[in-house]
């Protein structure tokens, strides 16, 4: 927000793949080394990398993303292939300090977006927003069965790090209110696989589904970045104005 010094968010693109994703495996590595391309007035950015473009563009209440993805391996992608982009809306004064997260940060963050006793985040369930208070995933709720075949009696390679939540999310929606209850900030998209949380840094992955997708094609997925004055219900209000098929 640039009429308000500090309140700035980080959008990592991007950290993971999940199920046969751009690689092989249930879960692995992605990358943030991508070409990127600012115009001169700071409206727009598109990034880069094979198989992957991401176009931004601000609004007044965050910024518009569009997703456009290439199937450029040999191996088809199945339904649950999705790929983790990583939010950081605030972080912590201490976690600041160390060498992992001054190599993570690379804009100042506001510290009114942590969330540092996980009472401040949430994502929508179908009781509704719910907080995420640990680091549980969960899963879109039409693909939880899906989900539940590809198990390993239900466990995943990832499952260490992230256990399966018995509650599933409706919505590719993660909220963040600020500490004082002024701003919030959040990450939605329109195809989704999962939601989750709270690693280290207080950061929200939003998982965004790329599959099923077959060598050879492509597909484009909106998504939004948001940051405005209100509250949780506000941002869930916006998102279900961009996103009407997924009310």
């Amino acid at each position: 927000m640039s009429d308000t010094p500090g309140m700035a968010v980080f959008y990592w693109f991007y950290e993971w793949n999940m199920f046969d994703a751009v690689a092989p495996g249930q879960h692995t590595q992605g990358t943030f080394h991508s070409s990127r391309t600012i115009s001169p007035d700071r409206t727009q950015a598109v990034l880069e990398l094979p198989g992957l473009r991401l176009s931004v563009g601000v609004v007044l209440d965050g910024a518009e993303l569009q997703l456009r993805v290439a199937n450029n391996t040999a191996h088809a992608w199945p339904a649950l292939a999705g790929i983790i982009p990583c939010l950081s809306p605030g972080r912590l004064e201490s976690a600041a300090r160390t060498p992992a997260a001054s190599t993570f940060y690379h804009v100042p963050l506001n510290t009114q977006l942590a969330d540092p006793d996980r009472q401040r985040t949430y994502f929508l369930a179908r009781q509704g927003l719910l907080p995420l208070t640990s680091r549980d995933i969960h899963f879109c709720e039409h693909l939880r069965a899906t989900v539940d075949r590809a198990s390993d009696q239900g466990r995943f390679v990832f499952t260490s790090k992230w256990p399966t939540s018995e509650v599933n999310a409706v919505a590719g929606l993660l909220i963040r209110e600020s500490m004082d209850g002024q701003w919030v900030t959040g990450v939605g998209w329109e195809d989704f696989l999962s939601v989750q949380g709270h690693n280290p840094w207080n950061c929200l992955h939003a998982c965004v589904r790329v599959g099923p997708l077959a060598p050879g094609q492509t597909k484009t997925i909106r998504g939004k970045l948001y940051l405005l004055r209100g509250s949780r219900s506000d941002c869930l209000q916006r998102f279900r104005k961009d996103f009407p098929s997924q009310r």
